[in-house]
């Protein structure tokens, strides 16, 4: 089950689509969705999470908690709304193509996809385009 949480004034404008579009990607990958919870934030929540957990004094737009077990899929993402609406425009790509492009990496780590290395962070952004595709089809 997934479940979208806000810690600051945001709301996805339809939870039942993306709910079923980020289970679609991890049963497409051979996976069960498990308990996945996203945290909505600012800057501020995400940065002390950013300190206290992984020891990086940075802004950043995304971190994951991953609590899977085997191929059941689970875990906590946190989302900072304003770096998503920053490198939005740092971009050129609108807001919501942002966010579920961040969402789905949260994801995607969970699968196993990893983007430490040019090589595997060129197949990360594949995984999140093919991911991208299927949401906007």
């Amino acid at each position: 089950m997934t479940t979208f949480n806000y810690e600051t004034d945001f709301e996805l404008s339809d939870e039942v689509a993306l709910e079923t579009w980020v289970e679609m990607i991890i049963s497409n990958k051979g996976f069960e969705p498990g308990e996945i919870n996203f945290i909505f934030c600012d800057d501020e929540y995400l940065h002390r999470l950013n300190v206290e957990f992984l020891q990086h004094d940075t802004l950043t737009d995304v971190i994951s908690f991953d609590n899977s077990l085997g191929k059941l899929i689970s875990g906590d993402i946190f989302i900072s709304v304003e770096r998503v609406k920053e490198n939005a425009s740092d971009f050129n790509v609108t807001f919501d193509e942002e966010l579920h492009r961040v969402m789905i990496h949260g994801i995607l780590h969970f699968l196993g996809f990893k983007d430490k290395t040019p090589e595997d962070e060129k197949l990360m952004r594949q995984e999140e385009n093919n991911a991208l595709s299927l949401l906007n089809n």
